[in-house]
C-alpha cells in the first residue's frame, strides 16, 4: 500500500476537519506542515495540486482534494474495519453530505471571511462585509439550532463527516460571533464535539499555534490561555 501524507497546516479549520475523521476512520498519516510564508515550499505545493490549498492528501504519487472528497476516500480506501462517517444507506448518506455542506458554507465560509478581515490592515478592513458575515453565523446559528432538538449528533445517531465538518466551524466561528442564550441545542452539541476524543485530539495539536490565530482573543481559556503566552 503507498503511504498516506496530509499536507496540512495546524491552524487551517479544514485541515482538523480531515485530521478528526483520520483519528475516526483509524488510518495512520504522515502529516506535512506547509509553511504557506516559505516560497519553495508554496512551489512544491502547487506542483501537486494548481489550487495550492491544504488540506491535500497524497495517495502515493495521486493528490486527492477537497476535505469532503479526502474523507470519502478515506473511508472507502484505507478505514479501519467498522470505522465509518458516512453510512451505506443511500438516504442517511445523502443527510450527512448535506449537513456536511451547510457546515462548510454556511459557517466555515463567513468565518474564514471574519479570519481574513483580521488579517488586513485597520484602514483596509470591510466593515460592509464583516457585518454581512455575522449576519450569515447568526442567521445559521438559529436554523442549526433547531434542528440539532432531541438529536445528539447533526445527522443520523452516530459522529459522521457532518459532525468533523462542525467541530472546526464552530470552535472558530464561536470566537467571532458567540453563541447566544437561545441556542441552547447547539450550545449542548458544540460541548459534544469539544468533548469528543478525535475533536479533543485536533484542538490539544493545535494548541501551540492559537497564538498566531488573528480571532485568539476570543478562544475560551481552556483552549487558549493568552496569559500564558
Amino acid at each position: 500500500m503507498n503511504a498516506l501524507t496530509l499536507h496540512y497546516h495546524p491552524l487551517s479549520s479544514y485541515c482538523h476537519k480531515v485530521l478528526i475523521a483520520i483519528d475516526v476512520l483509524g488510518i495512520e498519516v504522515e502529516k506535512r506542515l506547509l509553511d504557506p510564508g516559505d516560497p519553495g515550499e508554496r512551489a512544491d505545493h502547487l506542483s501537486l495540486w494548481p489550487t495550492g490549498k491544504i488540506p491535500l492528501l497524497m495517495d502515493g504519487l495521486r493528490p486527492v482534494p477537497e476535505s469532503s472528497i479526502m474523507i470519502e476516500y478515506l473511508q472507502r480506501r484505507h478505514a479501519a474495519p467498522g470505522r465509518t462517517l458516512i453510512p451505506d444507506e443511500p438516504d442517511a448518506a445523502l443527510d450527512v453530505r448535506l449537513w456536511d455542506r451547510v457546515f462548510d458554507l454556511h459557517v466555515m465560509t463567513p468565518m474564514q471571511a471574519l479570519t481574513a478581515d483580521l488579517l488586513r490592515p485597520e484602514d483596509e478592513r470591510d466593515a460592509r462585509s464583516v457585518a454581512r458575515a455575522r449576519e450569515g453565523l447568526s442567521s445559521a446559528y438559529a436554523f442549526i439550532d433547531r434542528h440539532l432538538e432531541g438529536r445528539t449528533w447533526v445527522s443520523g445517531g452516530a459522529f459522521s463527516m457532518a459532525d468533523c465538518a462542525a467541530a472546526p466551524a464552530l470552535f472558530y466561528a464561536v470566537t467571532h460571533v458567540p453563541l447566544s442564550p437561545q441556542h441552547a441545542h447547539l450550545t449542548a452539541y458544540f460541548e459534544r464535539l469539544m468533548d469528543h476524543p478525535s475533536v479533543a485530539l485536533a484542538v490539544d495539536q493545535a494548541r501551540p499555534y492559537f497564538k498566531f490565530y488573528p480571532g485568539r482573543a476570543g478562544l475560551a481559556r481552556r483552549f487558549f490561555d493568552a496569559t500564558a503566552v
